[in-house]
């Protein structure tokens, strides 16, 4: 469930039902970069502390919209340029994830962010990058009238053994009906919820749309299952698409 969801890299967008990712797409404050990531994230650990109740308040009721622009606000004490998004947690009841969507110049202060995130308990957990949702083929998108259900994605994952990256296309029956940026969208949106979104930027290297299934495609699972073995043993060799016939 996520109940709240920046506009995140490559464009995404797109309405969901409540139990699937939702894109409000407010604006973020102008602010300043702060100077010092470790004093920007103290400031927003006190700001979440004095926040808390009221948003405890808000999801309990299914209205997370009522806290929205507080967290935009608080969020923006850590970088402007930084996302964020209320989640249902994998260990806690919820998670809280605050991104800078891989971008290098943002990685110190999610870091410090993290660093000075209050010990987990079983209310709340904290990521500095979006995680891969445990099972995306249960995971349907509403796109308007268009439902686009995660477990009909396709996907032909052509391996670089050298690089230990991965090029892919990817297709679901929708696509071709999908105007952009809903098309690029549901692109990208399968690969971050199977990869998570630092493993899909670490290990993905190019990535395209195919409106019309081609051969030799596999499931999401079987790309995560990939990826993750990238870093563990040999990959294929150069050029083979990894898959059977679909």
């Amino acid at each position: 469930m996520r109940f709240l969801h920046r506009l995140r890299r490559r464009g995404r967008a797109g309405s969901a039902r409540d139990d699937h990712p939702v894109d409000p797409r407010t604006p973020w404050p102008r602010q300043a970069v702060p100077a010092d990531p470790a004093a920007a994230a103290a400031a927003f650990w006190r700001r979440w502390t004095e926040l808390l109740p009221r948003i405890s308040a808000a999801l309990g009721d299914r209205e997370p919209q009522r806290v929205e622009h507080e967290l935009c606000r608080a969020v923006a004490l850590v970088h402007p340029g930084l996302h964020f998004s209320l989640e249902r947690g994998q260990r806690a009841i919820y998670a809280l994830v605050v991104t800078g969507q891989e971008d290098p110049a943002l990685r110190p202060y999610t870091d410090a962010w993290k660093a000075a995130a209050p010990p987990e308990d079983a209310i709340w957990e904290y990521h500095d990058s979006v995680p891969p949702v445990p099972d995306p083929t249960g995971v349907t998108v509403n796109l308007g009238d268009i439902r686009v259900a995660l477990a009909d994605v396709r996907v032909v994952a052509q391996v670089d053994p050298v690089e230990a990256v991965v090029d892919v296309a990817v297709h679901h029956p929708a696509l071709a009906r999908l105007a952009e940026p809903a098309r690029t969208t549901m692109t990208f949106l399968p690969l971050d919820a199977t990869l998570g979104e630092r493993m899909a930027a670490e290990r993905l290297r190019r990535v395209e749309t195919a409106e019309h299934e081609p051969a030799g495609t596999i499931s999401l699972l079987e790309l995560r299952e990939l990826v993750r073995g990238l870093a563990d043993g040999p990959a294929p060799p150069p050029g083979e698409n990894v898959g059977g016939a679909h």
